[in-house]
């Protein structure tokens, strides 16, 4: 991040939950929008750009945030082995690339070769989530994410209330 920039700490499912809600904001669907909010995590845990998550959410209805995970999807199902190898590319989201595969719930390593980075996944070793200290999240990225998310809202009128929208009239809880 750089000097200068506020950052809002965000518990881990705070990243998970806005990033996912701002990817269906901007379009995507909910399988996507969901490993996108994992990938996030992932990805601004682990110290890396949050440029690149902004980007990718620029990118919607399509790019990264629907390619990413249909891409992993099918390395994983071309291989059916308990080891799937898999090469990155460089290029402009292969760190988000990276992310999404540590967002699997199975072990992971990955090293540079020359360019490429090397990833091993190992479908039959599942791990649990490793525990996520407060991500710093900034300002900037909070607010675009935010607005992103705010499309999935019904308006406030009152022919959204009449279809089922928000209490009604009456609200007991």
């Amino acid at each position: 991040m750089a000097a200068g920039l506020c950052a809002m700490m965000c518990s881990a499912n705070e990243v998970v939950t806005l990033a996912a809600k701002a990817a269906r904001g901007g379009g995507a669907p909910p399988a996507q929008a969901t490993a996108f909010g994992k990938a996030a995590l992932s990805h601004l845990g682990a110290g890396c750009a949050a440029e690149d998550i902004a980007a990718a959410l620029d990118g919607l209805p399509d790019g990264p945030v629907l390619a990413l995970p249909l891409r992993l999807a099918t390395v994983l199902e071309k291989n059916s082995g308990e080891i799937v190898d898999h090469m990155i590319s460089p290029g402009p989201f292969a760190a988000l690339e990276l992310s999404y595969c540590y967002a699997k719930r199975f072990a992971v390593t990955g090293k540079t070769q020359g360019t490429d980075i090397h990833v091993r996944m190992y479908i039959n070793q599942p791990t649990k989530p490793p525990p996520m200290p407060r991500v710093a999240v900034p300002d900037e990225l909070i607010t675009k994410m935010q607005q992103l998310a705010a499309k999935t809202l019904v308006p406030e009128s009152d022919a959204s209330r009449i279809s089922g929208a928000g209490a009604g009239l009456t609200d007991n809880d």
